[in-house]
């Protein structure tokens, strides 16, 4: 079995600040994206002690550059920079029997969700697919499901798991830390939290067969809620796109990764609103 692997990095245990996940930041960062990297590799570890062969990394935070290659096995493969048309998703295809999220966070207001966010933490309020309130994990998981490709393990925070898990209840949750807010947390230390999430992996591959890929139903309606109405100004430009409200638009299609491709364009083009005027 080939295996999918999006890991993002604020959900890894410990994190608690936007300093840790930065970057640009040459204190906490460079600790932070071992940390990160580890839990990579502990997933990794779990799901070949399962079966499971040929594995890709899609490197799904920030800059997109953080995974550290020397903390991976050898054969492994990472998509690495960013830019990338299916950002979080990209390379997932077909092929792929099962895929992993790593190091995951809560959607944009979620009570106790460390770092909470949903792609932008500065120009998104709210997603909603259908009426269902989505976080990066529910929308990933729904462009998965167009390929067939089963989301069966997330990690992350207690609020990250029981968030995704209400819509996806055959994923296996590992949960390594309890937040306190949105910049404190509870949390495991970074060796407990990998040996939970190398047997969270295992178990999840051990019980695919009892996974299915999500999907949402067409007609897909798409709304989105900016976090400033000038958001909305650039965002309402892009055709296909329907000005409801003083800071939201609408935007409907029967093929979800056309609308998931319109989703990152205008958060994009709404976010370059943010510049100063």
């Amino acid at each position: 079995m080939k295996l999918y692997i999006s890991a993002d990095m604020e959900g890894t245990a410990a994190v608690a600040s936007w300093t840790q996940v930065d970057p640009k930041n040459t204190t906490e960062y460079p600790s932070y994206r071992r940390l990160m990297s580890r839990e990579v590799r502990a997933a990794i570890d779990g799901a070949r002690a399962a079966g499971v062969g040929d594995v890709l990394v899609n490197d799904s935070h920030s800059s997109m550059r953080n995974v550290m290659w020397d903390e991976l096995p050898a054969d492994v493969r990472m998509i690495y920079g960013n830019r990338k048309p299916f950002s979080m998703n990209e390379g997932a295809d077909a092929t792929f029997g099962a895929a992993f999220f790593t190091g995951y966070h809560a959607g944009v207001g979620v009570q106790d969700g460390t770092l909470d966010h949903t792609y932008t933490d500065e120009t998104l309020y709210n997603t909603r697919v259908n009426g269902v309130v989505c976080n990066e994990a529910i929308l990933n998981a729904a462009v998965l499901g167009t390929h067939g490709v089963p989301v069966v393990l997330i990690t992350g925070d207690r609020a990250t798991i029981e968030q995704t898990r209400a819509v996806l209840p055959w994923v296996t949750g590992v949960v390594v830390k309890d937040s306190i807010g949105r910049f404190a947390t509870n949390s495991l230390s970074p060796q407990r939290a990998c040996d939970l999430i190398r047997d969270g992996a295992r178990e999840a591959i051990e019980r695919v067969a009892q996974a299915q890929p999500f999907a949402f139903e067409p007609p897909l309606v798409l709304e989105l809620d900016f976090v400033y109405t000038h958001n909305a100004d650039f965002a309402e430009l892009i055709p296909g796109f329907e000005r409801t409200g003083g800071r939201s638009v609408r935007f409907v299609h029967d093929d979800f990764r056309t609308l998931f491709k319109a989703y990152i364009a205008a958060f994009r083009l709404a976010g370059s609103a943010n510049a100063p005027v």
